[in-house]
This record gives C-alpha cells, structure tokens and sequence, in this order.
C-alpha cells in the first residue's frame, strides 16, 4: 500500500500547484474512518481507497480527484456524512464524493438486472463532472485486480460479468484504452479462464523468440525513419488474450490468421511528420490492401487520433503499424483523463473535441425515461451498442446496426410514426441507414406520414419493431374494414335489398362478430365471401346470386376469354357499379398484381385472396385465364383516384438498349427527364450488340407511362421499349 507521502510525491510530480493538505487531510480522515474495517483478502478495507488515488495518479489527475478516490467510500462504508465532506474538504471534493457514492447506490444486483440499461445510460450523465466517472473507473479496476480473493464464484462471476458490460465500454467510451484493455482482460480470466489460458499459450508458443524479434524490427523501422531525417520513437505491443480471443470469435478467423497479434507504434512530433512516416514505410514495404485507416483526418467518436497501417515487413513479417504524435498517443492511452483540465480551463484548449462529452454531460435534461428506455428492450452487451446525439446533443443508446427509424422510435413513438427522412452529421440518408457510434442524427417529420410495412425487415430495436407492428395491424382491420364494406354494400344492392348495419345483427353470432365492423373485417380478409354473408342474412333467397354470376364475371374479362356476350352498355354499368379501388394501404388489403402492373387507366378486377384481401389485375391479364373459376372469388373493381393527391404505382417496360458506352444513361436519362422514377432494373438478356433490360418503373398511371415509352422508343440507343402485362 501506498504511504501518504508517497501518493503527495507522487501528485507533486506532475502537478506543480499540488494543494499536500488537501491530500494529506484526506489521506487522515479516510483511514481513520474506516479504522478497523477489513477486505476480503485480510487487507486493511484503507487499502482501497489508496490504491484507486494511486491509480488515478498514474493517469495525472488533480488533487480533487485524488482527494475524492481516498473519500470514494467513506458516505457509504462508515459514518462519515456529506456534509461532513463538503465542510472539511470544501464543495468540489463534496460534489464529486456525491457523485460517485449516487453510481454506487445503482450498482446492478442479480435480482435488478433492468437496472443495467438505466445504469448505463445514468452513468454516463450522473454528475456534471466527468471527473467521478474516472473515480469509478478507477475504483472498479482495483476491484478486479483483488476479485480472485472472493470466495463466491457466483459473486466473482456477477461482478466480471458487470465488468465486460459496463465498465470496460464506458472506459472505451472515454478514450481510456490502456484502462480498458485491463478490465476486460481481468473480467476475460474469471469469465472464460480456459479460453484465455488456451490463447496465452498460443502467444507463448508464437512468440517464444518473441522479444529478439520485437527489437530487431523496431531497430529496422527506426532506422528506416531516421534515413529520411525523421525523428521518431518505435514501441512494440503485444495484444492483451482477450481483444485477440474477441476478435478471433468476431470475424471468425483462426489464431493464425491473425495479423496484428504484434504491433509496432512510431511517435513523432507533428502530424506532417504522422504523414511522411506513412510515406516511407509504404515506400520501403508493400501494404497490405485494405488494411490502411486514417483516423488522424476523422478521428474516431472518442477523439482516438492515428493512422493504421499493416505491411509485409521486415523478416517477411505481417505487422501493423500505428503512427501518431505524442499527444495522440497520451489520448489514446489515457483518454478524457489526459485533458481533465477542461472542466477548468476549457479556453486553453480546443473545446470542440469535447463537444460529444459535453453531450453526454446533459443527458439528464434531454433524455426520454428509464421505463420508456426499457419498455422494448432487453439486457444487451453494452460494447455492442452505439451512442447517437439527437440536435440538441441528448444521447440515444441503441444496439449495434440500429436505424435512423429506431432511433426516431427511440425519441418517441410519434416521432417514428411520423418520420419521413433523416439526416446523418448533417446529411440526409436513407432511413436504413445504420448509425455509428457519435452520429448527430436529426429525424425529418411530416404529419401526413405513416410508418411503412417494410420498415420492420430492417429495425433492430423492440421498441420500433412493435409500434410498427401496432400501427400495421390497425391499419389493416380499417383497411379491410373498408373493403368489407364496400363489397357488403354492392351485394347487398345487386340482390335488391337496402343496406343497413342492423341487417347484419342476427347474423353477428353465427360469424363469431362482435359487430358489424367484425364481419366487414372477414370479409375484406376473403375470409368471408358476399354470397355466404347474403345466404345467411336472406336465407331464402340462397339462388339469388347464381342466374348472374357467369354473366358478371364475363362481363369482366377481355373479349378474347369470353365465353358468352357482353355489350358496352354492361361494360358501363359494371365500371359504375364497380367497388372503388381509393384510400386503401396497397399492401395491406389491396395488392396489385405483380403478373400484370395494373396502373390507374387500365381497366381492372379483383381477385379474393383469403386471410390477404385482393389482388388487383388488369382485365386484359394472361394469368386470369389460369385462375380457377371460383364465381364468388372475382370481384368487381374500379379506380377512383383523387386528381389533388395522385398516387405512386409501378409499371414494367422490356427495353432492347444497345451495348455502348452511354446506353443505360440515355435510358435512365430519358425516364428522368419524363419524371418516372426507376425503382428496379434488371439485364434479361445480352449479347455481343445489344441488352435487354427490364425496368420498374414509378409513374402516376398508364398515360404517364405510356408517354415515357414513347420518349424511349424515340431514343437512338433504344431499339425498342415495350410494356410487359405477363
């Protein structure tokens, strides 16, 4: 254990303003309180909190830090109080003692494992200084440096379990690498102490002249830069068992595929320096492709600076090569830690880099609630989860490969059911976008939006997934509903009798109904057809439907499937009495046919599906002919369109383009220029002269698309262009 005038040396050393009363006086009243309290080891229960300050002292922390590492325990192991510590230590040291005794009362407990997600989330914006956030971290690394002394393996694997989930992320989070590193390959050896055993020997084995080898390229590489009049200090590492076994389980690659189990650091002075190193290392040994990153132009979330690099390198070896400054490589060892004079000083430095930090420090005022938070989630490793700033800089955390829609559902469930659009860091992108760890995500709204179907094949949260669940399911009983009724009321009107809901009270029962909107349901689901619905409302007028059927389906079809008459007077008064195809979800009860691609202009018919609603196909469709002739499956429809709001529907075209260079621009050039869009394109065919492509394309309806072929027929590139109906 560390004596008191050690741990004052110690802080003197790198602090030159260091208050050694302030410590000294913390130092007394620490061990005093605690007296005769006792470890799990046998050690003094003193011990603790001087190893935390001595921890935080290796990272160069101000005395009130320290101060508050030797206080950490003393509000919730002994008698002392609060404000105790803020008369005797003054109101910082009181706040941060506070601060950190708040995280301690919301550690996680093997029958609260909800609390995780709200810890995580509390843990990241408990206090207004990130300052108790180091003191945690610091506190849990001692801890896991003596777990091995607990006699409980449930308790030990509980706590290494709380480790990787939490602690280990939220040291990553900060930038503190070197910290980080540690927890996770401590909370590795209780949690997997076979698989790290197994991977130590692997590195034993591959490296048993390991040491010889490191020096001898480090000389090599040192000699390289200084043969360009490049100042430079090399280091070498070995990976910790555990980022090596993760990432062997990550990309599941085999120990020996491995390329950076070594890795070699080159400090230099500048960041032109970072540069022309770069240069020269690549001059002098061949890259490995794919392998190089910049993170010195885009920094990573947690301001991690430096560039990466893997070469065939000396002896023949796969080495990677970090190359950075010194300042770059204290914030990658150290992290928010290595700037803690921020909080006083922030005009001395570049206090755009801790933009993000400052986000996190005002979750409390912008964050949705706890219970909201873990309504549709579920405990999850918090390593695998992104951090994502709304405008205002509130922090959203969601799983790894989450959306711009989860994270508008997220926000609120209004604001995903009304997103239309996002932007990313300021750009607007696809809402399937996945979102990275520090994107500035701003959702674009529209009140006349709904949530599409299709989201839910790509959202990962619970949340969204069953809210767009809901909003669907609602959608499709009004949806059948209102086609339920419409098909009801024409049936009813072609036997002669008058509509009205209470016609369909004595049948309530016998179709298992609650009321009308019941039956209407079942039947805009095909579950119930207009012909079984009239049997039973008017039992004796069962025939009623039979005389006409054959002739109304008839009447329907084009004149080469016919098999009887049919005149255009019938062909007028069935468009007139036809159910009207209009505010109906395509894709929820009306689905049109992908055979055909009816489009508002063709004259259609619909066809029941049971348990889907109906297939829209134009008249003139090849498939009707292969349909079996089920009288009661064919059904009457019509488009009525509202000319104020146009719809969007799709329709296919067979172009022959030639091969040569600005064919398919003129194609989609051409297409654009008549305001279709292209929603799928596909090569059917091709040879030495010419493609055939077939093209979806987005238009208003047939006499849009028509004008579109005509604009490709005209087209020198274009052999011909043909609307596909089969």
């Amino acid at each position: 254990m560390i004596r008191q005038f050690e741990l004052v040396e110690r802080v003197a050393d790198y602090d030159s303003h260091v208050d050694e009363d302030l410590l000294n006086r913390a130092y007394v009243f620490s061990m005093k309180a605690h007296g005769s309290q006792l470890r799990a080891s046998g050690d003094a229960y003193f011990s603790h909190p001087v190893e935390v300050a001595a921890i935080l002292a290796d990272y160069k922390l101000d005395c009130a830090t320290i101060a508050t590492a030797l206080l950490h325990d003393t509000v919730e192991d002994t008698v002392a109080t609060i404000e105790q510590i803020r008369e005797l230590f003054g109101p910082d040291v009181g706040r941060l003692v506070d601060g950190v005794t708040k995280l301690a009362k919301l550690e996680l407990h093997p029958e609260a494992n909800q609390q995780a997600e709200n810890f995580r989330k509390l843990v990241l914006a408990m206090s207004n200084d990130i300052r108790v956030l180091l003191v945690k971290l610091a506190d849990r690394l001692h801890n896991m440096q003596t777990l091995n002394y607990l006699s409980s393996k449930e308790k030990r694997l509980r706590i290494a379990t709380e480790t990787m989930e939490i602690y280990a992320p939220l040291a990553e989070r900060l930038g503190m690498q070197r910290l980080k590193q540690e927890l996770e390959d401590l909370a590795f050896a209780e949690q997997n102490p076979d698989a790290r055993k197994s991977v130590q020997r692997r590195l034993e084995f591959l490296h048993q002249d390991g040491d010889d080898i490191q020096e001898f390229i480090s000389a090599e590489l040192e000699q390289t830069c200084e043969a360009a009049e490049i100042p430079v200090e090399v280091t070498s590492r070995v990976k910790t068992p555990y980022s090596i076994w993760h990432k062997m389980q990550r990309d599941h690659v085999a120990f020996e595929q491995l390329s950076d189990t070594m890795a070699f650091r080159l400090m230099v002075d500048t960041v032109a320096d970072c540069y022309q190193v770069l240069g020269v290392v690549h001059g002098k040994y061949k890259m490995v492709p794919g392998r190089f990153k910049d993170y010195i132009s885009t920094p990573k979330s947690n301001n991690y600076q430096s560039l990466h690099t893997t070469v065939i390198g000396p002896d023949n070896r796969r080495i990677e090569i970090q190359i950075r400054t010194s300042m770059m490589h204290r914030v990658a060892e150290l992290g928010v830690a290595a700037h803690w004079q921020y909080k006083q000083n922030v005009e001395s430095g570049d206090s755009s880099q801790y933009r993000w930090l400052q986000g996190l420090l005002e979750i409390l005022e912008h964050a949705q609630s706890p219970e909201e938070f873990l309504e549709h989630t579920k405990l999850e490793m918090y390593s695998d989860q992104v951090f994502c700033f709304t405008p205002r800089g509130g922090v959203i955390a969601l799983p790894r490969n989450a959306t711009s829609v989860d994270f508008a559902y997220a926000l609120h469930t209004d604001v995903g059911h009304t997103c239309v659009g996002c932007k990313v860091n300021g750009r607007v992108t696809p809402l399937r976008t996945q979102l990275r760890n520090g994107d500035q995500v701003e959702i674009l709204r529209s009140s006349e939006a709904a949530p599409d179907p299709a989201w839910e094949s790509f959202v990962v949260t619970g949340k969204a997934r069953a809210a767009i669940r809901r909003f669907v399911r609602a959608g499709q009983r009004e949806d059948y509903r209102k086609l339920g009724q419409a098909i009801a009321e024409k049936a009813f009107r072609e036997s002669g009798h008058e509509f009205t809901d209470r016609a369909l009270e004595n049948v309530l029962k016998i179709f298992d109904a609650q009321d009308a909107d019941d039956i209407f349901v079942q039947l805009g689901q095909g579950h119930l057809t207009s012909r079984q619905l009239l049997a039973k409302v008017f039992p004796g007028e069962r025939r009623w439907r039979a005389a006409n059927a054959l002739g109304a389906i008839n009447r329907m079809l084009p004149a080469r499937l016919r098999r009887g008459g049919g005149d255009s007077a019938d062909d007028d008064r069935r468009e007139q009495d036809a159910i009207p195809i209009h505010g109906l979800t395509p894709g929820l009860a009306v689905h049109y046919a992908a055979c055909c691609h009816p489009l508002p202009g063709d004259r259609i018919v619909g066809i029941v599906n049971p348990g889907k609603g109906i297939d829209i196909h134009a008249i003139d469709c090849a498939q009707l002919a292969n349909l079996p002739e089920d009288r009661d499956n064919w059904i009457d429809v019509r488009w009525d369109l509202d000319p104020e709001a146009p719809g969007i529907y799709v329709g296919r075209i067979d172009t022959v383009v030639s091969n040569q260079p600005g064919s398919l621009s003129s194609l989609s050039s051409v297409i654009a220029k008549n305001m279709g869009n292209i929603s799928n394109l596909r090569v059917t065919d091709r040879s030495t002269d010419f493609f055939r492509i077939q093209v979806d394309i987005e238009v208003a309806d047939l006499k849009h698309l028509t004008n579109i072929i005509a604009a490709l027929r005209a087209t020198p590139d274009i052999s011909s262009a043909e609307r596909v109906r089969g």
